[in-house]
């Protein structure tokens, strides 16, 4: 069924932050203005979209279906800030909060506004109004200046949430550990995308630029107001329509050229293939023209949280074939020989990732390495250290090896990046394969 196809190419970022919420409520008990941290870095218990496993996380769910929310972001201490990125259903980012956001690490209240606000708006806040009811955030606290793991998780604790009609006494947060939790945030593509859909369009206001998909979607059983009920012709139909969606997804992710474009010419390392008039605005995906929506699925398909302002606090590099331009696989052995001089500031990390689902392996042992882990790395007489990856840890190399099995893609993380970066005079040499 080619609209339930093309329903699910549009509808990608909405249904992904839906299924992040109704897996935060079934699998970790969690409703709005919840403190979700994590007490450690992700493991590949926790499938999330091309998560870094380097940093915890803190996650918030808010509702402004009565009235507008406060977020208090606190000033960043001696040793752990917040990076991260407040954002509306569509993932859309409102904001970036910490140093590369508005309260610039000095901390501060964050307002949100309702979609169709007509209230007064107090001073005192940074206010950002919404076109969805419901947002979402990604933080994580980032220790600095020697800052430990204990820190980084007390800092955590100090976000806070709450309704504004409550500011002036506001109720204490609860908080929730999900590290030692498995919870899986994936979308899946089968029936169960559309049942998500049709849920997160019933709790959104259908803006402008969609209405033309809504008349589409009623063919298919999604309305407005309506319960998604489809008959068994349909729900078939829509099952191989998930499947379909999900293929032209993962060829626009691997094409070059479509989701990522070559970082430096000859190269294989890519970055993020969108115009930077979409960047500049903070990733609308619009133009005067045209909603960008394979511009978007290409992006939300394999990540979440765009930040609003990209390369101010990281920077990403995705490998996705080996120097030949062959797609990475599970079977071989590569290495990828990470220069003395990264442009990084604070630190760099590549990590691995399922080709299929986008997450970490299931029950790996070990997803990346870090300049953090310098000292437990064989280093080269030059001062770069090899990276390999492959299904069998090279002999005397295994601190030094990143398990695969399945095929793969990789993230080379910067953060920090500095200005040899982006002047492009500093180059990260291409993954290669070798003999085992």
């Amino acid at each position: 069924m080619q609209r339930g196809t093309q329903a699910v190419i549009w509808g990608i970022p909405l249904v992904a932050m839906q299924a992040f919420r109704e897996s935060a409520v079934h699998e970790l008990g969690a409703t709005f203005n919840d403190i979700i941290y994590m007490s450690r870095p992700p493991a590949p218990r926790q499938a999330f979209l091309t998560p870094t496993n380097e940093t915890p996380y803190v996650m918030l769910m808010l509702n402004t279906g009565d009235g507008p929310v406060v977020v208090e972001i606190p000033p960043a201490s001696k040793t752990t800030l917040f990076f991260g990125t407040l954002a509306d259903a569509w993932q859309f980012p409102l904001t970036d909060v910490g140093p590369s956001g508005e309260d610039a690490g000095k901390g501060g209240k964050y307002l949100f506004l309702p979609p169709g606000y007509k209230g007064d708006v107090p001073t005192g806040y940074f206010v950002f109004r919404s076109n969805t009811t419901h947002l979402y955030a990604a933080l994580r606290p980032v220790s600095i200046n020697g800052g430990t793991l204990a820190q980084a998780v007390a800092y955590s604790q100090t976000l806070k949430a709450y309704p504004l009609a409550q500011a002036a006494a506001p109720p204490p947060n609860r908080y929730i550990d999900a590290s030692p939790i498995s919870w899986n945030t994936l979308p899946q593509y089968d029936l169960s995308y559309f049942k998500l859909l049709s849920a997160a369009i019933n709790d959104e206001p259908v803006q402008t630029r969609d209405l033309a998909m809504m008349g589409l979607l009623s063919s298919v059983g999604i309305n407005k107001g309506q319960p998604f009920n489809p008959d068994p012709s349909t729900a078939n139909a829509l099952t191989q329509a998930a499947s379909d969606g999900y293929d032209q997804m993962q060829r626009y992710f691997i094409t070059p050229g479509k989701s990522f474009a070559p970082m430096w010419p000859g190269n294989q390392w890519q970055v993020f293939n969108v115009p930077r008039d979409q960047m500049v605005a903070g990733f609308p995906f619009e133009t005067p023209d045209r909603l960008m929506i394979d511009e978007r699925a290409g992006g939300y398909f394999g990540l979440a949280f765009f930040p609003k302002t990209l390369g101010k606090a990281s920077f990403y590099l995705i490998g996705l074939r080996d120097q030949t331009g062959t797609l990475l696989d599970g079977k071989s052995t590569y290495r990828l020989r990470v220069p003395k001089d990264v442009p990084a500031a604070q630190f760099w990390s590549a990590t691995v990732y399922d080709m299929k689902t986008k997450a970490m392996f299931a029950n790996a042992d070990r997803v990346s390495i870090s300049s953090t882990q310098k000292s437990d790395l064989k280093v080269n007489a030059d001062g770069s250290i090899d990276i390999y990856f492959g299904p069998k840890a090279p002999t005397d190399l295994a601190s030094n090896w990143i398990p695969t099995g399945n095929d793969f893609f990789l993230w080379f993380r910067l953060y920090g990046p500095e200005e040899r970066l982006f002047t492009k005079s500093w180059t990260l040499p291409d993954v290669e394969r070798v003999a085992q």
